[in-house]
């Protein structure tokens, strides 16, 4: 490429033989990056001297795509960074570009680069960050990682090695000092229009030596004087621009400055409610990655950031932060204000045989006061096996994250052991959220669907997230209620590993005559994207039965081969043994050999006629504070099952009455109005 030169008359091109600063055209840029590596750059600002830094840095994108390659500039204060689709097809620095490189970029790679030059296609820029009003820091978990934080996203980087994220940090560092809080509109100097002396005597020497008239030379004056007025008043705006932003940002990093000294890092802020690995809120690099698509890049949606991957999550500090420190919550429920009154089985039985569940209004003599959104929630009461299985992922066990993950599907049903009432149905929009630190995990669940009624929950954990919709098909039969989950269940790790699987039928016996009780039966398959799935079977109870609640499976390979035995109770415990095969003693009586994968909490010692557990008696609490920044339609300021709660029965009956009444009509109104929208629509 050659570099276009003015002629002194303005209006005339010539093409120089050489390049900038006297570099040859031809020159390799792998010739042009090597000899580059010790010399400085001139900063643009202050004119004080800072090195420019270039290398390939690892920038977490979101779960899907995890760890992508991108191009970091880091020039004048200001970090820049592309994406590298095709390293051979990269045109990663210009010739004249004098950069000091961090991290491995081999000669062969750069070889492969140049000699592909006429294919280059210069690399769009994804995001840039202005060090001034930025600040960043090491990961305590990973010596390859660090964070960049500005005001409106945080920059999850990774490196090859340590001493690489020690040469960034360094640079960084450096490049922040040389940019202190000082007034920059100083250095540069403005002349204003009095003060300008235009001399034309060289433009007029020469038009007179090529024979023009005096007009003709005049009326060239007067032209070049018209755009050089011109292109001073733009200079001119210009200048205030520059000189309003300056100001800005020296105000900007004040402010920055100021949360620095207070010692409120912007890390603090994650604590609030956007966690876990992974991502810069709405970035420009999701941005661009959303414009700038390709087939082999399909587009994908998060919103999650790195903080459950921190040690010591639930500590004193963390907890500080969150602003969840030293929450203690409650071991029973209020006790009853006023005594419960019996309800006549039979006339229900006889209106309601053969009807869906769903749609059946019942007393609330037959509800616990927690709703159907929260006991989503307490599925997750032995989050800690997902936590577990994280771990044996990273160290490379997968066979033992897929035990944990069985162990996980099938300890949410432990809860349900002598639980005979029925959770609130909740209302169209109802939410419920949860925060419990002292776990790692956060919650929301809601209603989206009234008929059928649908259920849709998301949480997630240190490394992972957790999802699902449900619809339940319940059917009253006389003597038994049937529960059928529909929908799927996906759990996913941050190293991109997905178990999926769906609940099995739930029954409920003897609602008449004998012992009510609770049984689950039916196949679970768990199915995993990589090495592991797992196939479950929940036996049914029969009547005769000495050993209840059996759950046996086995997890296989992507071959078929059964690499473990899983075997125990859905009520009580599970164990697991390495390989195929185990005897029926074993079952009843586990051997030696076995290992125990999940064991069921002790009952609490306050026992209600709800039997809730401990972790289900906190998921209806409203812990100081809470109230005020809770949604208006969160399940715990639901009037009625906060009158349940508290012993208030004729209360709560009535509350139960009246907003499934005002549901009702709100639904009919809806129907209404879109039969009327589609008789509108559909007139001539």
């Amino acid at each position: 490429m050659r570099v276009k030169e003015l002629h002194p008359l303005c209006c005339i091109t010539l093409e120089s033989p050489h390049g900038i600063n006297n570099k040859s055209p031809e020159e390799p840029v792998t010739t042009a990056l090597t000899r580059s590596r010790s010399l400085p750059a001139k900063s643009l600002i202050g004119g004080s001297e800072s090195e420019t830094v270039a290398g390939i840095l690892y920038k977490w994108t979101n779960f899907g795509k995890g760890w992508r390659s991108r191009w970091f500039l880091l020039r004048n204060g200001i970090l820049s960074y592309s994406k590298i689709r095709r390293p051979e097809n990269l045109n990663l620095l210009s010739p004249s570009d004098d950069v000091r490189l961090i991290g491995d970029i081999s000669g062969e790679r750069l070889s492969r680069m140049d000699s592909c030059s006429g294919r280059r296609k210069q690399q769009k820029t994804v995001g840039i960050v202005h060090l001034k009003v930025s600040s960043f820091r090491e990961s305590k978990s990973d010596d390859r990682k660090f964070y960049i934080f500005t005001a409106t996203k945080t920059l999850h980087l990774r490196t090859d090695s340590i001493s690489d994220r020690a040469a960034w940090l360094q640079a960084l560092a450096s490049t922040k000092c040389i940019f202190p809080l000082r007034s920059l509109n100083g250095d540069f100097s403005f002349i204003p229009p009095k003060d300008l002396s235009i001399s034309t005597e060289r433009l007029k020497t020469r038009l007179h030596e090529e024979g023009m008239n005096e007009n003709l030379v005049k009326e060239c004056e007067q032209i070049m004087l018209s755009e050089f007025s011109e292109m001073h008043g733009q200079v001119k705006l210009l200048h205030e621009e520059r000189t309003n932003l300056l100001d800005a940002l020296r105000q900007l990093e004040a402010a920055n400055l100021e949360v620095g000294a207070s010692g409120k890092h912007e890390f603090s802020s994650l604590g609030r409610g956007k966690y876990s690995e992974c991502s810069t809120t709405a970035s420009s690099d999701g941005k661009q990655e959303f414009e700038d698509v390709s087939e082999e890049d399909e587009p994908s949606f998060h919103d999650t950031k790195e903080f459950f991957n921190e040690p010591n999550v639930g500590s004193e500090s963390n907890l500080a932060i969150s602003g969840h420190a030293d929450i203690k919550r409650r071991t029973k429920l209020p006790d009853p204000a006023e005594k419960e009154k019996g309800v006549s089985l039979w006339s229900m039985i006889k209106d309601n045989v053969g009807k869906d569940l769903t749609r059946v209004c019942l007393p609330v003599y037959f509800n616990e006061p927690i709703s159907s959104l929260q006991k989503c929630f307490e599925d997750l009461e032995y989050s800690y096996l997902l936590d577990r299985a994280y771990e044996y992922g990273k160290s490379g066990n997968g066979l033992l994250r897929a035990l944990n993950v069985a162990a996980f599907a099938v300890s949410g049903y432990a809860s349900t052991e002598g639980r005979h009432c029925k959770p609130f149905n909740p209302l169209l929009g109802e939410t419920y959220e949860a925060d419990f630190p002292e776990k790692g995990i956060r919650f929301f669940s809601e209603k989206v669907s009234h008929h059928p009624t649908v259920i849709a929950c998301h949480c997630e954990g240190k490394g992972w997230k957790f999802w699902g919709d449900t619809n339940l098909r319940s059917k009253f039969w006389g003597r038994s209620i049937q529960v059928e989950p529909v929908g799927v269940l996906t759990l996913e790790f941050d190293d991109g590993e997905v178990f999926q699987w769906s609940k099995v039928t739930s029954t409920i016996y003897n609602i008449i005559l004998g012992k009510l009780y609770c049984d689950h039966h039916g196949v679970m398959q768990i199915r995993g994207n990589r090495q592991y799935s797992c196939m479950l079977k929940f036996k049914e109870q029969s009547i005769l039965e000495r050993n209840p609640h059996q759950v046996n499976g086995f997890v296989e390979d992507v071959a078929g081969q059964k690499a473990a035995t899983i075997f125990g109770k859905w009520d009580d415990s599970l164990y697991y043994v390495a390989g195929d095969g185990i005897s029926k003693s074993k079952v009843s009586d586990p051997a030696s050999n076995a290992s125990l994968l999940w064991k069921r909490t002790k009952p609490p010692p306050n026992v209600t006629r709800y039997n809730l557990t401990s972790f289900a008696t906190t998921l209806n609490e409203l812990t100081p504070g809470l109230q005020e920044i809770l949604p208006p339609t969160d399940s715990r300021l639901r009037p009625d099952q906060r009158h349940l709660e508290n012993g208030e029965y004729e209360k709560a009956n009535l509350e139960k009455q009246r907003l499934e009444r005002r549901q009702r009509m709100v639904c009919h109104l809806n129907i209404s109005l879109v039969h009327e929208l589609a008789i509108v629509i559909c007139k001539p």
